[in-house]
Protein backbone atom coordinates (compact mmCIF):
# COMPACT_ATOMS: atom_id res chain seq x y z
CA UNK A 1 0.00 0.00 0.00
CA UNK A 2 2.89 2.54 0.63
CA UNK A 3 4.16 1.95 -2.78
CA UNK A 4 1.00 2.89 -4.40
CA UNK A 5 0.45 6.13 -2.05
CA UNK A 6 3.63 6.96 -2.84
CA UNK A 7 3.10 6.81 -6.42
CA UNK A 8 -0.08 8.69 -6.42
CA UNK A 9 0.72 11.38 -4.37
CA UNK A 10 4.04 12.33 -6.66
CA UNK A 11 1.90 11.83 -10.29
CA UNK A 12 -0.85 13.74 -8.49
CA UNK A 13 1.71 16.41 -7.74
CA UNK A 14 2.73 16.76 -11.58
CA UNK A 15 -0.64 17.32 -12.53
CA UNK A 16 -1.42 19.91 -9.11
CA UNK A 17 1.82 21.93 -11.27
CA UNK A 18 0.40 22.29 -14.05
CA UNK A 19 -2.91 23.44 -12.37
CA UNK A 20 -0.85 25.58 -10.29
CA UNK A 21 1.18 27.01 -13.31
CA UNK A 22 -1.94 27.67 -15.56
CA UNK A 23 -3.10 30.03 -13.17
CA UNK A 24 -0.15 31.36 -12.41
CA UNK A 25 -0.39 32.23 -16.42
CA UNK A 26 -3.74 33.25 -16.12
CA UNK A 27 -5.09 30.51 -18.56
CA UNK A 28 -8.03 27.96 -18.16
CA UNK A 29 -10.04 29.75 -15.93
CA UNK A 30 -13.36 28.50 -15.51
CA UNK A 31 -14.20 32.27 -17.01
CA UNK A 32 -11.92 31.70 -19.86
CA UNK A 33 -13.12 28.78 -20.82
CA UNK A 34 -17.11 29.48 -20.72
CA UNK A 35 -15.92 32.45 -22.60
CA UNK A 36 -13.95 30.04 -25.90
CA UNK A 37 -17.23 27.93 -25.75
CA UNK A 38 -19.35 30.67 -25.80
CA UNK A 39 -17.65 32.05 -28.97
CA UNK A 40 -17.24 28.49 -30.78
CA UNK A 41 -21.27 28.07 -29.87
CA UNK A 42 -21.50 31.70 -32.18
CA UNK A 43 -18.95 30.52 -35.05
CA UNK A 44 -21.13 26.53 -35.73
CA UNK A 45 -22.10 23.72 -33.58
CA UNK A 46 -19.11 21.60 -34.94
CA UNK A 47 -16.40 24.05 -33.93
CA UNK A 48 -18.05 23.94 -30.29
CA UNK A 49 -17.76 19.99 -30.00
CA UNK A 50 -14.15 20.27 -31.24
CA UNK A 51 -13.91 22.62 -28.51
CA UNK A 52 -15.40 20.53 -25.84
CA UNK A 53 -13.21 17.35 -27.38
CA UNK A 54 -9.68 19.31 -26.95
CA UNK A 55 -10.65 21.07 -23.66
CA UNK A 56 -11.42 17.62 -21.80
CA UNK A 57 -8.46 15.65 -23.50
CA UNK A 58 -6.31 18.83 -22.70
CA UNK A 59 -7.32 17.28 -19.04
CA UNK A 60 -4.77 14.45 -19.28
CA UNK A 61 -1.89 17.43 -19.02
CA UNK A 62 -3.40 19.77 -17.17
CA UNK A 63 -6.09 20.20 -14.70
CA UNK A 64 -9.32 21.81 -16.24
CA UNK A 65 -12.84 21.99 -14.87
CA UNK A 66 -14.30 18.17 -16.21
CA UNK A 67 -17.22 19.08 -14.48
CA UNK A 68 -18.31 22.58 -15.56
CA UNK A 69 -17.08 21.88 -19.33
CA UNK A 70 -19.07 18.74 -19.23
CA UNK A 71 -22.10 21.20 -17.97
CA UNK A 72 -21.25 23.76 -20.33
CA UNK A 73 -21.43 21.19 -23.33
CA UNK A 74 -24.92 20.41 -22.43
CA UNK A 75 -25.82 24.01 -22.10
CA UNK A 76 -24.50 24.93 -25.34
CA UNK A 77 -25.38 21.86 -27.35
CA UNK A 78 -28.39 20.62 -25.46
CA UNK A 79 -27.87 17.17 -23.77
CA UNK A 80 -27.73 14.41 -27.20
CA UNK A 81 -25.15 16.18 -28.75
CA UNK A 82 -23.65 17.76 -25.60
CA UNK A 83 -23.40 14.47 -23.83
CA UNK A 84 -21.41 12.88 -26.67
CA UNK A 85 -19.29 15.51 -27.37
CA UNK A 86 -18.44 15.22 -23.76
CA UNK A 87 -17.62 11.77 -23.21
CA UNK A 88 -15.80 11.37 -26.39
CA UNK A 89 -13.34 13.94 -24.58
CA UNK A 90 -13.20 11.89 -21.18
CA UNK A 91 -12.99 8.66 -23.05
CA UNK A 92 -10.03 9.91 -24.99
CA UNK A 93 -8.15 11.41 -22.09
CA UNK A 94 -8.43 8.15 -19.96
CA UNK A 95 -7.67 6.26 -22.94
CA UNK A 96 -4.60 8.36 -23.62
CA UNK A 97 -3.14 8.94 -20.23
CA UNK A 98 -3.69 4.71 -20.28
CA UNK A 99 -1.27 3.89 -23.09
CA UNK A 100 1.37 6.40 -22.58
CA UNK A 101 2.37 5.45 -18.84
CA UNK A 102 1.61 1.66 -20.39
CA UNK A 103 4.72 1.90 -22.40
CA UNK A 104 6.65 4.81 -20.52
CA UNK A 105 5.37 4.09 -16.63
CA UNK A 106 7.86 1.40 -16.34
CA UNK A 107 10.83 3.72 -16.41
CA UNK A 108 9.30 6.23 -13.99
CA UNK A 109 8.29 3.61 -11.93
CA UNK A 110 12.19 2.46 -12.05
CA UNK A 111 12.99 6.04 -10.84
CA UNK A 112 10.47 5.94 -8.32
CA UNK A 113 10.80 2.83 -6.73
CA UNK A 114 14.06 1.95 -6.58
CA UNK A 115 13.48 -2.01 -5.60
CA UNK A 116 11.75 -4.67 -7.49
CA UNK A 117 10.03 -5.87 -4.63
CA UNK A 118 7.77 -2.29 -4.02
CA UNK A 119 7.34 -2.50 -7.63
CA UNK A 120 5.49 -5.73 -7.39
CA UNK A 121 3.76 -4.49 -4.03
CA UNK A 122 2.23 -1.68 -5.97
CA UNK A 123 1.42 -3.55 -9.15
CA UNK A 124 -0.33 -6.23 -6.69
CA UNK A 125 -2.48 -3.56 -4.77
CA UNK A 126 -3.18 -1.91 -7.73
CA UNK A 127 -4.58 -5.15 -8.80
CA UNK A 128 -6.81 -5.60 -5.79
CA UNK A 129 -8.05 -2.07 -5.23
CA UNK A 130 -7.21 -0.03 -8.82
CA UNK A 131 -10.86 -1.19 -10.35
CA UNK A 132 -12.72 0.61 -7.30
CA UNK A 133 -10.31 3.66 -7.29
CA UNK A 134 -11.32 4.63 -10.98
CA UNK A 135 -15.16 3.69 -10.14
CA UNK A 136 -14.60 6.45 -7.16
CA UNK A 137 -12.07 8.58 -9.17
CA UNK A 138 -14.39 11.61 -9.88
CA UNK A 139 -14.50 12.73 -6.10
CA UNK A 140 -11.80 14.67 -6.87
CA UNK A 141 -9.59 16.28 -9.45
CA UNK A 142 -6.44 15.03 -10.67
CA UNK A 143 -8.01 11.36 -9.09
CA UNK A 144 -9.14 10.50 -12.31
CA UNK A 145 -5.75 10.64 -14.34
CA UNK A 146 -3.61 9.96 -11.83
CA UNK A 147 -5.79 6.46 -11.80
CA UNK A 148 -5.65 6.02 -15.47
CA UNK A 149 -1.48 6.62 -15.21
CA UNK A 150 -1.87 4.41 -13.24
CA UNK A 151 -3.83 1.47 -14.64
CA UNK A 152 -1.16 1.93 -17.91
CA UNK A 153 1.67 1.55 -15.47
CA UNK A 154 1.13 -1.30 -13.61
CA UNK A 155 -0.34 -3.15 -17.20
CA UNK A 156 -3.98 -3.12 -15.85
CA UNK A 157 -5.47 -5.36 -18.77
CA UNK A 158 -6.84 -2.56 -21.14
CA UNK A 159 -10.44 -3.74 -21.51
CA UNK A 160 -10.69 -3.69 -17.47
CA UNK A 161 -9.62 -0.51 -17.25
CA UNK A 162 -12.17 0.55 -20.15
CA UNK A 163 -14.84 -0.60 -17.97
CA UNK A 164 -14.53 0.45 -14.94
CA UNK A 165 -13.60 3.79 -16.83
CA UNK A 166 -17.20 3.65 -18.52
CA UNK A 167 -18.85 2.82 -15.73
CA UNK A 168 -17.77 6.30 -14.22
CA UNK A 169 -17.14 8.61 -16.69
CA UNK A 170 -20.90 7.74 -19.28
CA UNK A 171 -23.65 8.47 -15.80
CA UNK A 172 -21.46 11.20 -14.82
CA UNK A 173 -21.30 12.91 -18.42
CA UNK A 174 -24.40 12.42 -19.14
CA UNK A 175 -25.85 13.21 -15.86
CA UNK A 176 -24.00 16.32 -16.22
CA UNK A 177 -24.39 16.96 -20.00
CA UNK A 178 -28.54 16.63 -19.01
CA UNK A 179 -28.56 19.58 -15.69
CA UNK A 180 -26.74 21.41 -17.95
CA UNK A 181 -29.03 21.46 -21.06
CA UNK A 182 -32.55 21.80 -18.58
CA UNK A 183 -30.55 25.20 -16.94
CA UNK A 184 -30.38 28.36 -18.04
CA UNK A 185 -28.62 31.94 -16.89
CA UNK A 186 -31.99 32.73 -15.52
CA UNK A 187 -32.24 29.32 -14.06
CA UNK A 188 -28.97 27.36 -13.03
CA UNK A 189 -30.60 25.28 -10.18
CA UNK A 190 -30.57 22.38 -12.23
CA UNK A 191 -26.88 22.28 -12.73
CA UNK A 192 -25.48 23.84 -9.44
CA UNK A 193 -27.54 20.84 -7.91
CA UNK A 194 -25.51 18.19 -10.08
CA UNK A 195 -22.56 19.70 -9.39
CA UNK A 196 -22.68 19.67 -5.39
CA UNK A 197 -24.61 16.07 -5.76
CA UNK A 198 -22.04 14.56 -8.22
CA UNK A 199 -19.49 16.20 -5.95
CA UNK A 200 -20.59 14.93 -2.64
CA UNK A 201 -21.73 11.34 -3.49
CA UNK A 202 -18.20 10.74 -4.89
CA UNK A 203 -16.36 12.71 -1.54
CA UNK A 204 -18.52 9.64 0.23
CA UNK A 205 -17.97 7.16 -1.03
CA UNK A 206 -14.16 7.76 -1.80
CA UNK A 207 -13.75 8.43 1.92
CA UNK A 208 -15.90 4.95 2.84
CA UNK A 209 -13.21 3.21 0.42
CA UNK A 210 -10.00 4.89 1.99
CA UNK A 211 -11.35 3.70 5.40
CA UNK A 212 -11.68 0.46 4.32
CA UNK A 213 -8.41 0.22 3.07
CA UNK A 214 -7.19 1.35 6.05
CA UNK A 215 -8.83 -1.29 7.93
CA UNK A 216 -7.59 -4.08 5.73
CA UNK A 217 -3.88 -2.60 6.07
CA UNK A 218 -3.62 -1.97 9.92
CA UNK A 219 -5.26 -6.31 9.93
CA UNK A 220 -2.45 -7.25 7.28
CA UNK A 221 0.10 -5.32 9.76
CA UNK A 222 -1.39 -6.94 12.71
CA UNK A 223 -1.10 -10.42 11.18
CA UNK A 224 2.27 -9.80 10.24
CA UNK A 225 2.96 -9.10 14.00
CA UNK A 226 1.41 -11.67 15.72
CA UNK A 227 3.27 -14.33 13.45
Amino acid sequence: MKSLIKVTLVIAAIFASTFVLAKMFGVLSIEQIQTWLEQAHQMSDVLLVMAVIILLFADLFVAVPTLTICLLSGYFLGFGLGAISALVGVMLAGSCGYWISHFYGEHFLKRLLKHEQQRQQLKATFEEHGFVMILLSRAMPIIPEVSACLAGMTLMPFLRFMLAWSMVSVPYVFIAAYSGSISSLSDPKPAIITAVGLTTFFAISWSVFKRKINRADRAMQISKTNK
